[in-house]
């Protein structure tokens, strides 16, 4: 089952890959039920705060018109930044499901671990490394990619 819903956050990071955003892709599950999915738009919206696992938040916060996802678990393809990882714990979510670490950004265990290195009121558990190697391979692809479009960009 959580390859499954892993799967779902890589189709919505591929969304944000298409848009030229960084690929980043997040699901939001109740009861074995997906109840909200978002990808990056911090690009296209042109606002910081717009990063898969906030708007897939704010989505399940009206879909159960409540700010607290209790029950709720999220399958995000890559580690949630300080900004993610506290709405993660603001929003009560029980459960975190991570397919990369981000070791220059991540706040879920790499750089630094707002889920488990501090005495927050809520706590949220965390599990590491599903659907790893595809969700490394889009961040590099597009990376890749990214970079020989600015070298294409430039040469002209």
């Amino acid at each position: 089952m959580q390859e499954e819903f892993m799967k779902e956050a890589l189709k919505e990071a591929k969304k944000a890959y298409r848009k030229l955003e960084i690929p980043v892709g997040a699901v939001i599950v109740k009861n074995g039920e997906i109840i909200a999915k978002a990808h990056n738009k911090k690009e296209s919206k042109k606002d910081t705060t717009k990063h898969a696992e906030i708007l897939a938040i704010q989505e399940a916060s009206k879909k159960l018109d409540n700010w607290r996802l209790m029950d709720c678990e999220m399958y995000v393809t890559l580690e949630p930044c300080p900004m993610c990882a506290g709405a993660i714990i603001q929003s009560r979510i029980k459960k975190v499901y991570i397919g990369t670490m981000d070791e220059k950004t991540g706040a879920c265990g790499s750089v630094l671990n707002l889920l488990k290195d501090y005495k927050f009121n809520h706590e949220v558990e965390v599990e590491i490394g599903i659907m790893q190697k595809d969700c490394e391979e889009l961040l590099k692809q597009f990376f890749k990619e990214l970079r020989e479009l600015k070298r294409k960009g430039q040469d002209k």
